[in-house]
């Protein structure tokens, strides 16, 4: 599993599938835009040569690490703070020209000043929409092209005619500006971008959730002494001790000691378990009121909890077959409309 970094649009998907399959040694390749992550099928072949050949393809990737049961985000997943702020930022310098057009709807005639018009326009396109210029540059040096490189064409298309029109440079008058194209639009496509976002926020809560379950800690008695250290730290055959009411944090088995187990994360039965010597216990699940002294049997990536949010991760990688149809016609999308 890799999670990729750059893509905006189903074309960028198709584009890293593409990369990812051209890849000697990879039998299968699956990209889901939503949740940012590739599922590779390969055999022999080095992470590396996957990371290069999706940075090759104009994008990032780092690897999903599923230690100790969290998958990381390394790539550029935006502040939602500061996406807000965009949002905002950008609304209030394009709401002038939402104003104006309503005014000319009623009126025939703009109401903003054509140097008025320039100056908010220049604010949103190169200041709020700087990133799309980022990405666009990203793609071209790729010799890719995706959505955000449209969003500039269209854009700074409306922008220079408009200012060549206001210098004289082109002929037309004042209702012959698109200043309001400029803003406007790229306050509607950040606005998407932020409902996208939330969206794929939602399909991860359930990773999230499970990740939640293991506590970060675990309490080991080795060579007799007591300690407590990170959850990452413990190794196969370690005694864990569980006081009541905490959280197994591995999977192992059951050395001492009885308790009834919550494990309604693992099974949905919501009534508890009850467990002594000799029975297995699943990371994630919680202790009732008995002390249990515990051997640990997996950890990391071979624990339960990790397959499971391992197993939730693939399916969301995984792409429903309408998706390939979608895919195809993404592919030829954009550069049907650079031609046009």
């Amino acid at each position: 599993m890799l999670r990729i970094g750059g893509m905006t649009c189903a074309t960028c998907a198709g584009r890293v599938e593409k990369a990812l399959k051209k890849v000697p040694g990879v039998s299968s390749a699956s990209v889901n835009l939503v949740s940012k992550q590739a599922a590779v099928s390969a055999d022999g072949v080095p992470q590396d040569m996957l990371i290069e050949a999706v940075r090759q393809a104009g994008y990032t990737a780092q690897p999903v690490d599923h230690h100790a049961g969290h998958s990381h985000d390394h790539g550029a997943e935006e502040n939602p703070r500061r996406a807000m702020l965009l949002i905002i930022g950008a609304w209030l310098f394009a709401a002038p020209f939402v104003v104006d057009m309503i005014w000319r709807l009623v009126v025939g005639q703009h109401a903003l000043p054509p140097v008025v018009q320039w100056a908010l326009a220049t604010v949103v396109l190169f200041g709020f929409g700087a990133r799309f210029f980022g990405a666009s540059w990203r793609a071209l040096k790729a010799f890719t092209g995706n959505m955000d490189l449209l969003v500039v064409l269209g854009t700074t298309a409306a922008y220079v005619l408009s200012a060549a029109i206001v210098l004289g440079v082109a002929p037309g008058g004042h209702h012959d500006l698109y200043f309001e194209a400029s803003a406007v639009v790229i306050a509607m496509v950040l606005t998407g971008r932020w409902l996208e976002n939330r969206a794929k926020h939602a399909t991860s809560s359930a990773i999230r959730a499970l990740e939640a379950l293991r506590p970060a800690t675990a309490r080991v008695k080795r060579d007799g002494r007591e300690s407590e250290i990170p959850v990452s730290d413990v190794v196969v055959g370690d005694t864990l001790l569980l006081r009541p009411g905490e959280t197994v944090p591995v999977d192992g088995e059951i050395l001492s000691g009885s308790s009834a187990l919550d494990e309604s994360m693992l099974s949905g039965e919501s009534m508890p378990v009850e467990k002594s010597a000799g029975d297995a216990v699943v990371g994630g699940s919680r202790n009732g009121d008995g002390a249990l002294e515990l051997r640990a049997t997996a950890i990391g990536a071979n624990s339960r909890l990790s397959g499971i949010v391992r197993l939730v991760e693939q399916a969301q990688a995984t792409r429903m077959p309408i998706e390939a149809l979608v895919d195809r016609i993404s592919a030829i999308f954009v550069p049907a409309i650079v031609v046009v």
